[in-house]
């Protein structure tokens, strides 16, 4: 049995599970699957739902054949603390030391019942006392960190490695490569993640509370669909304005512009504190809404950017997908940035 870990997605709709093998040609798909998550997903403390989500994941790794019990976990984000934050430049003895009183700064819950690590982004190209450094700041509620290993374990699942969803999508679209100044969007169904991403390396991130699910309740306040109805007609019809005649995107576009407002703020914090660096020169989406239909030209036409879909299949050049996994390339970007976190070091 090869030993390299899966990675394991657990979304507020949907799970997804993605095995890949590394040849010397590259990243070769093994296996996957998307499947829908319960209603109480992970967050319930019963232990009854608790069986029941162990059960079904365990199932889900049968189904998708997949060859190992080792797992790369994500955690939500809207449940972790991820920051980028500026010390002074220090050798990695120091910030250590130093993190504690750091995180004290920025963390909005007590540090007692928090799990930190951190890691140095950038130092400083020049000496000095007025050098400063990047770090970046993760905290997750030891409780949540419990919880998934305990459903992982009763799932029969050893897990290799938990993070935040935000790194996840970063690798996801990158691996290990380079990249030019981007802001990455990850628009999940119940939230929408922003990422300033330079080199392959996050300098700013942070999360709003819309995503799919807002896409489609309005369809349903405007059309009085119901909930399936609603999900099926945004995924068909979506921006476009050659099919039913635009009704959909304008039900729709009161809460794009909301994410537009968001793109713009953080574009404008870009050019302000990262004056003399490269332009953000584009938009990757991905997440499940970055599969609607004319997404990518509403945002390169209300932003000024190019805007592409990330679909990390494709930007990875990962072989022997299938056509029908690769045409839903974005809502695996997290559970593809975690399987190849297995080859990171």
């Amino acid at each position: 049995m090869k030993s390299n870990a899966f990675g394991l997605d657990i979304g507020t709709a949907g799970i997804k599970l993605v095995w890949l093998d590394n040849e010397k040609n590259g990243f070769v798909y093994n296996t996957s699957l998307l499947g829908v998550a319960p209603r109480q997903g992970m967050q319930s403390e019963s232990p009854f739902d608790q069986q029941e989500m162990a059960q079904l994941i365990n199932k889900f790794v049968i189904d998708a054949k997949i060859g190992t019990n080792n797992v790369n976990v994500s955690l939500p984000e809207n449940q972790v603390f991820t920051k980028v934050i500026d010390m002074p430049a220090l050798s990695d003895k120091e910030v250590s030391d130093a993190i504690y009183w750091e995180a004290e700064q920025y963390i909005p819950a007590p540090l007692d019942t928090v799990t930190l690590d951190w890691s140095v982004l950038r130092r400083p190209k020049t000496s000095g006392l007025d050098a400063r450094m990047q770090v970046l700041l993760v905290a997750a509620p030891i409780a949540l960190v419990k919880r998934y290993q305990s459903i992982l374990e009763l799932a029969g699942l050893t897990v290799m490695s938990v993070e935040p969803e935000i790194l996840s999508t970063i690798r996801g679209i990158w691996g290990k490569g380079q990249s030019p100044t981007c802001l990455l969007i990850n628009i999940g169904s119940m939230n929408t993640s922003f990422a300033i991403v330079q080199n392959g390396v996050i300098i700013f991130n942070y999360i709003i509370a819309l995503g799919g699910v807002a896409f489609t309740r309005a369809i349903t306040a405007d059309f009085g669909f119901t909930f399936p109805q609603a999900e099926e007609y945004k995924r068909t019809y979506g921006l476009s304005d050659k099919n039913f005649g635009g009704k959909i995107a304008r039900a729709i576009e009161p809460i794009l512009t909301s994410i537009a407002t968001e793109i713009k703020k953080a574009i404008a914090f870009y050019a302000t504190k990262y004056k003399g660096e490269s332009a953000i020169s584009q938009i990757v989406l991905t997440g499940g809404s970055a599969l609607l239909p004319g997404i990518e030209l509403y945002f390169a036409d209300q932003i000024g950017i190019e805007t592409v879909i990330g679909n990390p299949w494709s930007m990875l050049s990962i072989a022997n997908v299938p056509k029908e996994v690769l045409a839903r390339g974005p809502e695996y970007t997290v559970s593809v940035g975690l399987a190849l976190k297995e080859y990171e070091q």
